[in-house]
């Protein structure tokens, strides 16, 4: 700020902040009729298609908070399937006690926000590789402790109750309509977190934790909070999954899987942006869905397209369309604005700054 006000002195003119070089009320607007339209497709289109809309429904909410984790917090973690896991028991658990499996999903993700305080004491301390490898013993460490209870399935796990009375129509289109739910409250709460104050201290984090400190960031309890908010939404995702497969396996829940796939999709979308999960989760599926018939060779294409995308575009596919457009669909960044000479606005001496991490953050 001291280096705008500078500019702002010698200069004689003005320079303006704004959060995106155009008016978002569209892309607001826009992004309400995208779920409007996505919540009429049980009545418009076949129940194989809603099928691998849910899974991408569940893979857009693990990468959103994957996310959240790596790409602001600077939290790289390969457990989060722990909170998949547990989600997905939750509701099993509740709904072997009378609850309604839908009913069991909002207490499920809360029940995994809790568990996160634990597991958070016990990770907190770590960071880099230490964090990460942390974060996969304890997901490994939940699991067996969770096959340990022959009341839920022990490590066979069990078919989930209560929904035996919907007929496969209705259980389709309300698994459906849950999944958009969940997906759209888990953008709608990283937006909302990232455009406010915390937004500011995550990104002085992950740029320089020490100089962070030193500020006066209080960088413990936003990572927390962060860690807190990533268990709820990946546990309402596990809550989903259970849902939606009707059975609830430990090897199949807690399977260090689901945290490679939202890796993949943040990675080849862009990691650090909103935008970024959800291009990756659109190319992760339309790859999944083509190559899912060539068996290994599923695999190694969507290792090969990883190792592309991570060594020709850094900031992922989202970045390569904001570098040319410039366009933010989500703004949680700043711009900074100058006149040029010709009377028109446009970017100033620290308008390429703001472009610049503004990419990278929003």
């Amino acid at each position: 700020m001291s280096v705008a006000t500078e500019t702002t002195v010698r200069s004689g003119e003005r320079i303006r902040v704004t959060r995106s070089r155009r008016n978002v009320a569209w892309t607001g607007i826009g992004a309400l009729v995208v779920v409007v339209v996505l919540a009429l497709f049980p009545y418009i289109v076949y129940a194989g298609t809603t099928t691998i809309m849910v899974q991408a429904f569940i893979i857009l909410t693990l990468a959103s908070m994957w996310n959240l984790l790596a790409g602001y917090a600077g939290l790289v973690s390969v457990g989060q399937q722990a909170f998949v896991g547990l989600g997905a028991y939750f509701v099993l658990i509740l709904a072997l006690h009378g609850t309604s499996p839908f009913a069991a999903l909002p207490v499920a993700a809360v029940g995994c926000g809790v568990a996160a305080l634990p597991l958070w004491w016990l990770v907190s301390r770590l960071r880099s590789g230490y964090f990460a490898i942390a974060t996969w013993v304890l997901a490994a460490t939940v699991m067996l402790f969770i096959e340990k209870f022959s009341s839920i399935g022990g490590g066979t796990g069990m078919p989930l109750p209560g929904l035996s009375g919907y007929s496969p129509t209705i259980l389709t289109a309300d698994t459906y309509w849950v999944g958009l739910a969940v997906t759209v409250v888990a953008l709608a709460a990283v937006y909302l977190l990232l455009r406010g104050r915390l937004g500011l201290v995550l990104t002085a984090i992950r740029d320089d934790e020490v100089a962070a400190r030193s500020s006066g960031a209080r960088v413990g309890l936003a990572r927390l909070l962060v860690f807190v908010v990533a268990g709820i939404g990946c546990g309402a995702a596990g809550g989903v999954l259970a849902i939606s497969q009707l059975q609830v396996q430990p090897d199949a829940v807690f399977s260090v899987q689901w945290t490679a796939e939202m890796a993949f999709a943040v990675i080849i979308g862009g990691l650090g942006t909103i935008e970024g999960p959800i291009l990756g989760t659109a190319v992760y599926i339309v790859l999944q869905q083509t190559l899912a018939s060539y068996n290994a060779w599923y695999l190694i294409i969507l290792g090969l397209v990883a190792i592309v995308i991570a060594l020709f575009a850094r900031r992922g596919l989202w970045g390569l369309i904001d570098d040319h457009l410039h366009v933010r669909l989500f703004p949680v960044g700043y711009w900074l604005w100058a006149p040029d000479r010709g009377g028109r606005r446009g970017r100033g001496g620290l308008g390429g700054l703001g472009r610049r991490r503004g990419g990278r953050h929003s």
